[in-house]
């Protein structure tokens, strides 16, 4: 591995059928650039594009392997000594650049929690059926840092492994998902480290806003239908409120939608 800059952002966006993830990886690389335009921002997909938005543009070095388990080669493809990983469906809606000095406290660091609109943490665990029953550390991939460090490195080859094995490992788990998810293997995979040495449950940020029926919560599965919300070039409010940090807004049309 041999890094080209310094530092940056790494976005995962591969298209499928249903979901235009490049697009939601432009607009999240858009909002990114209105408070930190000179930034350094890699785009990982499993096809050559060319997009402003993107210092960098990676193709998936063991090729398109299938939704989340594209995950680990992340760590393969990252052309920056120090990265954190975005998912493509957030916006970042306040200064992120103050999240490098807190989180250099590890090698590697994964978002603990999540809030709602109103900026409370979330108590809903609906989601977080198989990390309760399982005692698993309650991680969001959402936002995920790492340097490049032996610690890292270690955390992505046991990522790598539970995402190939998984039809094994599901079944020494209590209420296991059918298919990997990306959370539940980091959170398998902290534990294979020492999750003391992968996550800061104590740091008040990064905590994404998490737009989930449960977490919000709503009534039916689409927020952006029940809730005022307001997407102004740099500011989104929802139900009047200012959002900060990330806004896993979780529906992957919606700002396509707005645009027509």
């Amino acid at each position: 591995m041999s890094p080209k800059d310094e530092q940056g952002y790494l976005i995962l966006a591969v298209n499928t059928a249903e979901t235009d993830y490049v697009t939601c990886a432009v607009k999240l690389a858009q909002s990114l650039r209105r408070f930190h335009q000179h930034c350094k921002i890699c785009l990982l997909t499993d096809k050559p594009v060319q997009l402003s938005e993107f210092d960098y543009v990676e193709i998936l070095p063991r090729g398109d392997l299938g939704g989340f388990h594209n995950d680990w080669q992340c760590w393969l493809a990252s052309p920056f000594h120090e990265t954190i990983k975005l998912e493509a469906d957030m916006l970042i809606t306040s200064p992120i650049d103050h999240w490098w000095h807190l989180l250099r406290h590890r090698d590697i660091v994964i978002s603990t929690g999540c809030r709602d609109f109103y900026d409370n943490t979330s108590q809903s665990r609906f989601y977080r059926r198989a990390h309760d029953s399982n005692s698993l550390p309650d991680v969001y991939n959402a936002v995920t840092y790492w340097r490049i460090s032996e610690t890292a490195q270690e955390f992505w080859r046991w990522v790598r492994i539970i995402f190939q094995e998984w039809k094994n490992i599901r079944g020494v788990l209590k209420f296991p998902d059918q298919d990997a998810s990306t959370d539940l293997v980091y959170a398998m995979a902290a534990d294979c480290v020492g999750r003391d040495k992968v996550i800061m449950p104590f740091a008040s940020y990064p905590r994404i806003v998490h737009m989930k029926r449960h977490v919000v919560p709503i009534q039916g599965t689409d927020w952006t239908q029940e809730l005022v919300w307001e997407n102004l070039d740099d500011q989104l409010r929802i139900q009047t409120m200012a959002q900060w940090g990330c806004v896993h807004y979780h529906i992957k049309d919606w700002l396509i939608r707005e645009q027509q």
